[in-house]
Order: C-alpha cells, then sequence, then structure tokens
C-alpha cells in the first residue's frame, strides 16, 4: 500500500477524536473529505481500519497498527518542520568558526561566550584543524566563518571588516633595541624571532617589514601560546612581533619593551570571511557585530604605539 503522512495524520486524528465531524476539523477540511480519504485508505489496506459501529469510533486491530506508526513517525516529522522553520527565521543554525589569527583566541572566546546565551540553538564550534585549509573549507560548507588579516578575493566569499590593528615589536628590556625608538628590517638580523607556527606569509613581520627589505632574522623559534612567547621574550631568549591589543597586559610592565615597526604606520585589519548566502541570517549578523564590539573593548586601553613603555619622556611617552 501507498502511505503518506497525511494518512498518518488522518488516523491519529479520528483516534483523538472519536469521530469523522470532530476530526475533519482538526484536519481542517470538510467531512465528505475525510470520508473519501479513509474509504481510499481501507481499500489500498484491503481490510477495515476502523469499527464504525462503536461511538466513539474505535480504531481495528489494523488500524491500531497504523496508529502506532503515526505516534512513531509524525512527532519526528513535525519536529524537524520546526527545525526547518526555525533555520529559516535563523533562530537555529550552525556556527563553525575557522581561524587563521592564534592570538585571535583573546577576544574570539569572550564573544562567543555572550553569543551563547543569546543564541542557544546554534551550534557553536571552533574548528582548529582546518586553520590551514580555511577558505576552501568555508566554500565546501565545513565551515561557517573565517577570521582572517589575509582577505583574498573568492567568488561567493564576503569579507566582512571587524577591526584594525598594529604589529607592534615587544622585546626584554634587557635587549639592545628596547633603546630604540622604532623597530627597523635591519634589527631583527641578529635577533631570534619568536613567532606563531603558522607560515611566514601569514605572519604581519614578514609581509610587511621583512619581506619586503629582504632581511632574515637571526633564527626563527616557533610558539604556540601567546603566554608562552611573552615568558620568553621577558627571559630575553628572543623577540616577537605581536597584534598591539594583545600585548595590552604587559604594556607597562617592567620586563618588557614594546615598539612601534618602522615606519611606523603599519596597521592591518582582521576580517570574518563568510558566504554571501548566509549574510542575511540574524545569529551571523549579531555575532559579526559582537566580534566587532569585543575586539575593539580589547583596544581601547591605547592608540598607536609610538614610545617607550617605561623611562620615556614627553617626546617618547609611556605605553
Amino acid at each position: 500500500m501507498h502511505l503518506e503522512l497525511r494518512h498518518l495524520r488522518t488516523i491519529r486524528a479520528i483516534h483523538r477524536a472519536g469521530g469523522l465531524a470532530r476530526a475533519a476539523e482538526l484536519l481542517n477540511i470538510t467531512q465528505s473529505a475525510l470520508s473519501h480519504q479513509v474509504k481510499g485508505l481501507e481499500d489500498q489496506a484491503g481490510i477495515e481500519l476502523f469499527i464504525r459501529r462503536s461511538k466513539p469510533m474505535k480504531l481495528s486491530a489494523a488500524g491500531l497498527r497504523m496508529l502506532r506508526l503515526a505516534d512513531r513517525v509524525l512527532p519526528e516529522v513535525e519536529a524537524l518542520d520546526e527545525e526547518f522553520r526555525a533555520l529559516r527565521s535563523g533562530k537555529t543554525g550552525r556556527l563553525h568558526i575557522a581561524m587563521e589569527c592564534h592570538a585571535c583566541f583573546e577576544w574570539l572566546l569572550p564573544a562567543l561566550e555572550t553569543f551563547r546565551h543569546e543564541w542557544v540553538d546554534v551550534d557553536v564550534d571552533i574548528r582548529a584543524g582546518l586553520a590551514f585549509d580555511a577558505l576552501p573549507a568555508l566554500l565546501r560548507d565545513e565551515i561557517d566563518v573565517v577570521i582572517t588579516s589575509e582577505p583574498v578575493a573568492t567568488d561567493g566569499v564576503t569579507f566582512h571588516p571587524l577591526f584594525d590593528y598594529q604589529p607592534t615589536f615587544v622585546c626584554s628590556a634587557l635587549n639592545p633595541l628596547a633603546a630604540r625608538d622604532m623597530i627597523e628590517a635591519a634589527d631583527f638580523r641578529d635577533q631570534l624571532l619568536i613567532h606563531y607556527p603558522v607560515a611566514r606569509e601569514k605572519l604581519d613581520v614578514f609581509t610587511d617589514l621583512l619581506t619586503p627589505a629582504r632581511v632574515e632574522p637571526r633564527g626563527l623559534r616557533p610558539v604556540e601560546l601567546t603566554a608562552v612567547i611573552l615568558m620568553l621574550v621577558a627571559s630575553d631568549r628572543g623577540v616577537a612581533v605581536m597584534p598591539d591589543w594583545v600585548l595590552r597586559e604587559v604594556r607597562n610592565h617592567p620586563d618588557y619593551a614594546l615598539r612601534p615597526l618602522a615606519p611606523g604606520t603599519i596597521t592591518r585589519t582582521s576580517y570574518a570571511a563568510t558566504r554571501t548566502t548566509d549574510n542575511a541570517k540574524p545569529f551571523l549578523i549579531d555575532f559579526l557585530d559582537l566580534s566587532a564590539r569585543h575586539s575593539l573593548a580589547l583596544r581601547d586601553w591605547t592608540g598607536a604605539l609610538i614610545g617607550r613603555n617605561q623611562g620615556g619622556d614627553s617626546k617618547n611617552p609611556s605605553v
């Protein structure tokens, strides 16, 4: 027999209503249309599904078996329908994120903490393993947002600017470069550069300073965690270049010196890349707004880093 969802709904409605008239009201159809549907269903089954002599109208043994099927199937169909309605309205969905920026955890996690309270039905995840294949993964629908500072014009992808930042040099207060007002590419020749473990074409210090000047540091040391990088720098075991907002906690610490990179005007922008077809989703719009507000809040402590972070004078104010 050929069963349709409307047949299961009919069986359930008649069982609950105890008669055709009330069931027709529940199903919002005429009683004659419902009678015709019942007859067609019994013709297909080749067996009576109702005991018509009883009042209220009852299901036969065969009808009860169909009712059990309706009770299993219809709640799942209705739940799926509700989920689809929520998806269409933007109340639920998926927000899986990949980051090409290690330091972005500093502002992204607080933003996501706020987001999850406001959008409890959105599945949120950070897909760390896709950081090196982020844009292709976005186009394959494996993730929904890419945090990057390297926008690449791509069909079907929108890059939403979040905030500007300045790549900033940090060294130990004991390092001779702490006496400089500004750090040039040549200053790295005899330094061990500590950096996040990503390709150099994704490191600001290389793309904006060293590679154009054809300067190579004395050595490179990849380190995963921001806290460990800063610990090594404080011990004068190397120098680093990090976004200015990452260095907010050490700007007045006596163990560190923070300096701008020459010519002092190097500025980058962080973006959130999304599929263009997703841009109207309400939860995505709210996530982008939260991300921008949280990231900017981290930068409110300073403008450009133009002087010494300790022992400075009026020309080189403390940062």
